[in-house]
């Protein structure tokens, strides 16, 4: 018995991301083992478990694809002892953030691209998912899912009702040239995001039905609605696509068929420091501008009420203001009768005489 088929099978949930590591698809993987897709999906799943020959094959796949990855961990000079070889030393987290963008971002790019439609919004959505996790590595490091955690990311950016107001994405994107997957991505163009985005999940992704509602953020029940409701829809519109190995090997060449690709790690993790960079420095520069305009109005404002001046008025009644010059008659008979007649009161009162 050689040492391959002698090693037991890692888990489930990590052939699944071996083989989403190797940029493979289920059918893919399957043809190369000379079996169905449907097995290769029971295999991932946890509900069957391969024996004899196509378990050696298997695990010989799953430990090159594991030699692949380890590429990046793993000393040039050291051989490794079995098919899944343990890094000779600790990655640094940036060696680790590349290691993990450049295993699952081309396949994300894909996905994005059917969830949106738009070839530049899948790619930037998928670059901005990857910022923010490098922002956030300590947290998404520990994950269990690393990249469902930047996958569910790149999905909620993706599916952001902003971006119909961005003058670049008001137009749509040329659609494929082949007709039928034309036809398909514009019935799935035309779910609603919440529907669109669990069909991704369950039949293009291959996540099963817990899984695809806890990175949707539903229950299973209204996950489970929302998959028949997708998969009716489309089976109205191409009938040929009613089942659901078809409609996922469907999904995943149209996938395939488009040429997106991914910026290099390294491009993408710069990008997001220089870009937490900017918006630190606008923060400061906001914080450093307010404190001075405070500060601008403490010191000119006032510091008691003042009341404001009364705006003026017209007085009525009020005789114009004569100018100097000789007595008119009622003047000088007003004079001569304040000289002949006595006044009572003090002295200074009594007007002189001329």
């Amino acid at each position: 018995m050689t040492p391959i088929a002698s090693s037991p099978l890692p888990p489930p949930t990590e052939r699944r991301r071996l083989r989403e590591a190797g940029a493979l698809t289920q059918d893919q993987v399957a043809a190369r083992l000379g079996i169905a897709g449907k097995t290769v999906a029971s295999w991932e799943s946890g509900r069957t478990t391969p024996r004899g020959r196509k378990r050696a094959a298997y695990l010989a796949l799953l430990a090159e694809l594991s030699r692949a990855e380890a590429k990046v961990t793993v000393c040039p000079d050291r051989q490794p002892a079995g098919p899944f070889p343990a890094p000779a030393a600790p990655l640094t987290p940036a060696q680790a953030f590349d290691a993990l963008y450049a295993f699952c971002a081309p396949a994300l790019v894909r996905q994005t691209y059917l969830l949106t439609g738009r070839r530049e919004l899948a790619r930037e959505s998928v670059e901005r998912a990857f910022q923010l996790a490098w922002q956030r590595w300590p947290e998404v490091a520990v994950d269990r899912d690393p990249a469902g955690w930047v996958r569910a990311t790149a999905y909620e950016y993706a599916l952001s009702p902003w971006h119909r107001f961005r003058p670049r994405f008001r137009q749509p994107d040329p659609p494929p040239a082949d007709r039928d997957r034309r036809t398909l991505l514009d019935v799935l163009l035309k779910l609603p995001p919440p529907y669109r985005r669990t069909l991704l999940l369950y039949d293009g992704v291959g996540l099963d039905l817990p899984e695809t509602a806890a990175e949707a953020e539903a229950s299973t029940p209204a996950t489970a609605g929302r998959l028949l409701h997708a998969r009716e829809a489309i089976a109205a519109r191409l009938p040929e696509l009613g089942d659901p190995d078809v409609l996922h090997r469907r999904l995943t060449e149209l996938a395939s068929t488009e040429r997106l690709r991914a910026a290099r790690p390294p491009t993408v993790r710069t990008g997001g420091e220089r870009r937490a960079r900017f918006w630190a420095r606008a923060a400061i520069a906001f914080t450093v501008a307010l404190i001075g305009t405070t500060t601008l109005t403490l010191r000119t404002a006032p510091t008691h009420y003042e009341p404001p001046v009364a705006p003026g008025a017209r007085i009525e009644g009020v005789p114009p203001r004569a100018a100097q010059g000789a007595l008119s008659a009622m003047e000088v008979e007003l004079r001569a009768k304040l000289r002949q007649e006595m006044v009572p009161g003090p002295q200074r009162l009594v007007p002189l005489t001329g």
